[in-house]
């Protein structure tokens, strides 16, 4: 898999960082953000860099089905999947993408107001 040697989440794949580990499959991996926006909040990331979901092409198919495989997984793990979920992808400095390295926010725990914001 490759990885960016200055990038949080491939230091996270690598062990080099801790992280609140709840399941990982051959190409993703879902931990809990360390910064929760919702009483579920948790963070699917493919084990191979990929800058964020903008930058995703055909090749990277098999990864993002995966990203959304695990999310469903998760949300049903932790209960959320009966009464609902929000998945996010953020892209860019506007939309507080913070981390470069393509993340899937799993969000519920609550209701959501919609529209959002």
């Amino acid at each position: 898999m490759s990885a960016a040697p200055d990038c949080l989440f491939c230091r996270i794949v690598g062990g080099e960082l801790p992280a609140d580990i709840l399941f990982e499959t051959d190409h993703s991996l879902a931990f809990r953000d360390i910064n929760p926006q919702a009483p579920v909040h948790v963070l699917v990331i493919p084990k191979r860099h990929v800058d964020n979901a903008a930058t995703v092409s055909h090749d990277d198919a098999e990864i993002a089905v995966d990203l959304l495989v695990t999310a469903r997984h998760v949300a049903k793990e932790l209960g959320v999947s009966d009464s609902g979920y929000r998945l996010v992808f953020n892209v860019g400095d506007d939309a507080a993408n913070t981390v470069g390295h393509l993340h899937l926010h799993v969000l519920g725990g609550r209701r959501f107001a919609w529209p959002p914001g």
